[in-house]
């Protein structure tokens, strides 16, 4: 399945260039511009810097992303666009109810149709954004995993792809934090963005991983899961998850391969491993589940005195 505008197509087109920018709460933001498999130009900026360029292409580019910050919760908020599109469709994945505001006016700002609001999971530590976003932006649907259980406009299921112009994201189960978790992969292919780029939720984290004692999570499956479905991507495929908590933006499968404290451990040590950790009960839990089981969307009535 393959869903694009709220269609189901499938599409291939000429490879143009395309912009990757991150950023983190404590590092200057960081520019690549490939234009091609062997032209690439980077470059850091401090935020009180400004920089002028030229570039070796005529074309504009393919691929416009933003990852952006809720600090309360510590969440990773992705803004992908096909810009060179003539709609400039974009999606949002894994928006949050406190910063749809920030996240729709930076939309607004570059000119972007916003078509899908998506979630990897049903989170825990923080109530959504896709059901303010649906209620402010006609037209957007909503879209998490089949096997969530919760409600959404569209559901998904390991193989599919979501289509926004002439880019698509892969769907990849990977069950164990939840047992709707869901990694986003960028396509492969010449006319797909290089290196591929993983949104990998709660199921893979910078040197961790989400944990799995609540919400009918496992720490066998999410072995599985992280070992068949994100260490077999190429190993410069830039990894970003839903959250941080020590100041790391991305980081590469080939990197996690080798330097996850947890992942790289054999299945029983890990088990082991996730079974003592002695976590304290998610304190947003007992609002954050019940409101993303339906997109988000609390109920807004004034209450009797």
């Amino acid at each position: 399945m393959l869903l694009n505008v709220g269609t189901f197509i499938r599409s291939a087109t000429r490879f143009s260039p395309f912009i990757i920018t991150h950023s983190s709460p404590s590092s200057p933001s960081s520019f690549c511009f490939s234009f091609s498999p062997k032209q690439t130009v980077s470059f850091t900026l401090q935020s009180s810097q400004m920089a002028s360029f030229t570039t070796l292409s005529q074309s504009p580019p393919k691929l416009l992303f933003r990852q952006l910050f809720e600090k309360e919760s510590s969440t990773y908020t992705y803004l992908l666009a096909d810009c060179s599109h003539p709609d400039k469709p974009a999606l949002l994945i894994d928006p949050v109810d406190r910063t749809v505001d920030r996240d729709l006016n930076l939309v607004k700002e570059l000119g972007l149709k916003l078509i899908y609001a998506m979630n990897t999971h049903v989170h825990a530590d923080h109530v959504t954004g896709t059901g303010l976003i649906k209620g402010k932006v006609p037209g957007v649907k909503s879209v998490i995993s089949k096997a969530s259980g919760s409600k959404a406009d569209v559901f998904v299921e390991a193989g599919d792809k979501i289509s926004f112009g002439d880019l698509f994201l892969e769907v990849r189960a990977t069950p164990g934090h939840t047992m709707g978790c869901v990694t986003y992969v960028t396509g492969a292919g010449p006319d797909q963005p290089q290196p591929r780029m993983a949104f990998t939720g709660d199921a893979l984290l910078i040197r961790g991983c989400g944990r799995t004692d609540f919400q009918g999570g496992s720490s066998q499956q999410l072995y599985k899961s992280v070992h068949s479905q994100i260490f077999t991507l190429p190993k410069e495929t830039l990894q970003y998850p839903a959250h941080d908590y020590k100041g790391f933006s991305v980081t590469t499968v080939g990197e996690e391969m080798l330097y996850n404290p947890r992942l790289t451990k054999d299945e029983e040590t890990f088990k082991n491993i996730m079974e003592n950790l002695n976590l304290a009960y998610p304190k947003m839990i007992d609002v954050a589940v019940p409101a993303n089981m339906v997109c988000g969307l609390q109920d807004l009535e004034p209450k009797a005195d």
